[in-house]
């Protein structure tokens, strides 16, 4: 297998764009060998989802797209990110009973502590930021084939 593989796709700021990074992450994912039905896989569904969603709802029109990044390193390391273009950090929002939004960073970190990974916030060169975790890779990757057996 090789050594490292990535995949990114660039998508609008738009809240349509959010089933499509996640749909984008678990295809890919899937062609590296891990399977759409596994708990790994919906643990990535969900913080690709919120991911994705804070880069739609937290830009305010400041960033028309975003890019959803995926890279495995030598079969070990995961790492998924999104990256847009506007300046402002994430905060810490305090936790309300009545608060209905707010909560995806906390989600995001949560599940990937569990998971054995850690996040990471850092600017870009163009003045935004990538949100990115990384989690180890437990599934040897594989691109998903047919294997044929041959009759004797």
């Amino acid at each position: 297998m090789a050594d490292h593989l990535e995949a990114s796709v660039t998508l609008p700021s738009d809240p349509a764009s959010v089933s499509a990074a996640r749909a984008y992450v678990v295809g890919t994912l899937a062609e590296w060998g891990l399977p759409a039905d596994t708990e790994v896989s919906d643990t990535v569904r969900l913080i690709i989802s919120e991911l994705a969603t804070n880069a739609v709802q937290h830009t305010f029109g400041q960033s028309p797209t975003f890019t959803v990044g995926v890279e495995l390193d030598r079969d070990e390391h995961l790492r998924i990110g999104v990256t847009d273009s506007h300046p402002r950090f994430p905060r810490r929002l305090p936790a309300a009973v009545q608060q209905d939004n707010g909560r995806g960073l906390v989600i995001i970190r949560w599940l990937t502590a569990e998971c054995g990974g850690r996040l990471r916030i850092r600017p870009t060169r163009e003045g935004g930021k990538t949100i990115s975790i990384e989690l180890p890779w437990a599934v040897p990757a594989q691109p998903l084939t047919t294997a044929v057996q041959q009759e004797p």
